[in-house]
C-alpha cells in the first residue's frame, strides 16, 4: 500500500511539473533556466516511477 502511495505521489507532482512547464512555455519570454530545472524534475520523478514499476 505505501508503495501505491508513493507511485500516486509521484504521478501527482509530475503532473504539476508538466503543468508548470507548460505555463513558463506559454509566457511572452519565457525563463529557459527555470524551465530547464523543472524538466530535470520531472525527468527524475519519471525515472523513480519506471524504478518503483519494475518492482
Amino acid at each position: 500500500m505505501a508503495l501505491e502511495n508513493r507511485i500516486d505521489s509521484l504521478k501527482h507532482r509530475h503532473g504539476e511539473l508538466e503543468m508548470a512547464i507548460d505555463t513558463e512555455e506559454a509566457r511572452p519570454f519565457p525563463n529557459e533556466d527555470q524551465i530547464h530545472a523543472l524538466k530535470k524534475k520531472k525527468l527524475r520523478i519519471k525515472d523513480e516511477l519506471e524504478s518503483l514499476a519494475h518492482h
